[in-house]
């Protein structure tokens, strides 16, 4: 078992990759009284086209199978339903789909063992039949509408749409009602053993463990089943620039919601650096100390504190600052002159106490991110399927000097790849 310290919180992660192909992840955490199992598969919902490890043609199915899939892993053949079985066990569980994995998980006091069997159970044994596929699409049926309904994800939504025009990113995580109509239980068994083949997932723990004794457990209960090769994922080619630079909807709300994106070019070799690079700069330019904050609260042009984001996969990556005002368009002309000003006395550089005082609270987010066993786990789990170690974060900040931020600041907030979405009232 490999071993990873981390001085700076004064955490270890032993990792292995077992001959079956899982990777588990044991971060213990002494003196707690809460344990936490995440389970994920590196299947999102942007992967709808790929081929089979061991064929050559290429396999397309519809949109929103890998959260169609996440809906029906809970039913047993005996009628039973495994959260309800986890439920009643003390444990609080559930699942979700992201766009690029899927994830099972649960968290308790007591009963771990009898609730990790459990889980180790449903997720290694799906029951899909014509019945209950056929009963399932009635219940996202009404999800997704729901979904449609909630301006929140509309005004996400459609900031998504507005940055991409071919990226799988721009199509709703259940898929349409339409999409999932074509969706059979053959679809369903191929996208499970193509996708929760071990080898395509991880598991994370995290709690008072002693983590050798625990591997040893979570062993007993994995089947021996075969490696697959690797999976090819295929995305079509996204154009550089933006699909559209504004969409607007009406919907049913009091005030008008927006959501300003940029669409970003990733960072590859360096993404944990560009990552805290932007967190930084967008907090320098509209966080709730920032000076444009400030301007906008005094006028009245928002009323709370703007979400500050960035999203990125192996396929897509972008910046969202969002919010509610009445005047979204003045916001957006306001943003963009402090971004200029910004620019102008870039000469000088970013004011460098600004700079220091945001990158130490960035810094002391990300270490607060170690108190709870629940964060640790979803943390570890995410940042592996992207392909990154979580200590990274702590490692390479000192890495991100106050010129490279300048440097980001110029490349990631630039007009041409700004696009803005605005949900008004009716």
């Amino acid at each position: 078992m490999q071993i990873i310290e981390n001085t700076k919180v004064k955490e270890k992660l032993f990792i292995e990759k077992l001959d079956n192909g899982l990777t588990v992840m044991i971060i213990p955490k002494k003196n707690t009284i809460k344990k936490y199992a995440i389970w994920g598969t590196h299947y999102g919902s942007v992967m709808s086209e790929f081929i089979v490890p061991g064929e050559t043609d290429t396999t397309k199915v519809p949109d929103g199978v890998a959260h169609f899939l996440e809906h029906k892993m809970f039913e047993q053949p005996n009628g039973t339903n495994s959260l309800d079985t986890l439920t009643a066990l003390g444990v609080n569980a559930n699942a979700y789909t992201t766009n690029d994995h899927t994830a099972y998980l649960f968290e308790c006091t007591d009963n771990f063992d009898e609730a990790f069997a459990e889980l180790a159970d449903y997720i290694q044994h799906p029951y899909f039949t014509d019945e209950n596929v056929e009963k399932e699409k009635g219940i996202i049926g009404q999800e997704i509408m729901m979904y449609d309904d909630a301006p929140e994800w509309s005004v996400y939504m459609n900031a998504i749409k507005a940055m991409y025009s071919k990226n799988p990113v721009r199509i709703d995580i259940a898929g349409t009602v339409e999409s999932i109509s074509h969706i059979d239980k053959d679809i369903l068994y191929k996208c499970y053993n193509t996708f929760y083949n071990l080898s395509n997932m991880v598991l994370v723990l995290c709690g008072d463990f002693e983590p050798e004794q625990e591997l040893d457990k979570v062993k007993e209960k994995l089947l021996d089943v075969k490696v697959n090769g690797k999976i090819k994922r295929i995305y079509e080619e996204e154009p550089e620039g933006i699909a559209t630079k504004k969409i607007e909807k009406q919907m049913e709300v009091s005030i008008p919601l927006f959501m300003i994106g940029y669409k970003v070019k990733k960072e590859e070799e360096n993404v944990v650096k560009q990552h805290i690079a932007i967190e930084i700069l967008l907090n320098i330019i509209a966080g709730k100390s920032s000076k444009l904050y400030k301007k906008l609260y005094e006028e009245g042009l928002v009323q709370s504190p703007l979400d500050l984001d960035f999203e990125f996969a192996e396929n897509y990556s972008h910046v969202l600052i969002g919010g509610q005002s009445n005047n979204p368009e003045k916001v957006l002309e306001y943003l963009n002159k402090e971004i200029e000003e910004i620019e102008e006395i870039k000469q000088n550089g970013l004011q460098n106490e600004d700079f220091e005082r945001i990158k130490k609270k960035i810094y002391g987010n990300y270490i607060r991110e170690y108190n709870e066993v629940s964060d640790i786990s979803r943390m570890f789990l995410a940042d592996y399927i992207k392909g990154i170690n979580s200590f990274d974060y702590l490692e390479d900040f000192k890495q991100v000097t106050k010129e490279y931020a300048e440097q980001s600041l110029k490349e990631i907030f630039n007009e041409n790849k700004q696009v803005i979405s605005i949900v008004k009232p009716k």
